[in-house]
């Protein structure tokens, strides 16, 4: 089966496009996760360093049982990510400290 195409739950072929300007992706180095009771807000956001702005790059709006299955294909990712090449050092500075001082 080709990359691109994957099988829905319900056997059924589905072609998944990709612009190029999506495809080139987006760095960010900061998330905010906000909530309803029927849906999540998820801002991925760049900010740069030792400055007072920050752009959102993307905002995510998703069910929370889309929600939930994004939180677990990420769990799972990076289970096997840290398998493959060790656990992920999360010290150090956090982009979201420099915007609260």
């Amino acid at each position: 089966m080709p990359e691109n195409e994957k099988k829905d739950t319900k056997g059924v072929n589905l072609q998944i496009q990709l612009d190029e300007e999506t495809a080139q992706g987006a760095y960010v180095n900061l998330a905010m996760v906000n909530h309803t009771e029927t849906e999540f807000i998820m801002d991925f956001i760049y900010v740069q360093p030792q400055q007072p702005k920050a752009k959102v790059r993307a905002r995510i709006i998703s069910s929370p049982k889309h929600t939930k299955r994004l939180l677990k294909a990420l769990t799972d990712n990076l289970s096997r990510y840290e398998r493959n090449f060790g656990e992920i050092d999360v010290s150090g500075p956090n982009p979201h400290d420099a915007m609260i001082h």
